[in-house]
């Protein structure tokens, strides 16, 4: 990284990975060290494919980071506030992110990197992932993991019920970068 570098231009590549499901749904992003908390919330929920109809919230370090709310039980960070840079100075940092309370949605973000941008290179973006993210709703990892059972097996109980819920065809190992990067870039245009 050269000196001429600013602290807030660095790059922070992260990967988030969906805790507790095997094999692991991940995608690995690359994203502005000035980005604050919030902007990362926007940058998972599309990373991810979840449709941000729930609320979040960041842990690090045994703290909890958010949208503060008059309603919350425990005192929330202001999550707009604090940026990258701030709370993951420098490479090989962990917190979680935590999306839809009801299914509890845990994800794992490991600081992998922390490099110069790259000229030409419009942040955020999504390098690599694996596998689809679960459909909203879904009813958690076990929900998950019946409703994985059931469309699979035409015989199962509740294929044609979750099949009609769903709306779509469901491929669980199916991870689309050129979408996701077409609802990074669109992020970018919304913010400007």
């Amino acid at each position: 990284m050269s000196k001429a570098t600013k602290s807030t231009d660095l790059v922070y590549q992260l990967k988030i990975t969906l805790r507790g499901i095997r094999p692991p749904i991940w995608r690995r992003v690359l994203v502005l060290g000035k980005f604050n908390l919030f902007r990362l919330h926007e940058v998972i929920q599309i990373a991810m494919g979840w449709t941000d109809s729930h609320l979040h919230q960041f842990i690090i370090d045994g703290e909890l980071y958010g949208v503060p709310d008059l309603d919350d039980w425990e005192p929330v960070r202001d999550e707009r506030r604090y940026s990258l840079i701030k709370i993951a100075p420098q490479e090989k940092r962990k917190f979680s992110y935590e999306y839809d309370f009801g299914d509890s949605w845990e994800h794992d973000i490991l600081v992998e990197k922390i490099l110069a941008p790259e000229p030409r290179v419009a942040y955020p973006v999504c390098i690599k992932g694996k596998r689809a993210c679960p459909p909203e709703d879904v009813g958690g990892i076990w929900g998950y993991e019946e409703f994985l059972e059931a469309i699979r097996d035409p015989q199962h109980e509740e294929h044609d019920s979750f099949l009609e819920w769903l709306g779509e065809a469901f491929d669980p190992e199916r991870c689309d970068l050129k979408e996701i990067n077409e609802g990074l870039r669109e992020v970018n245009r919304t913010r400007r």
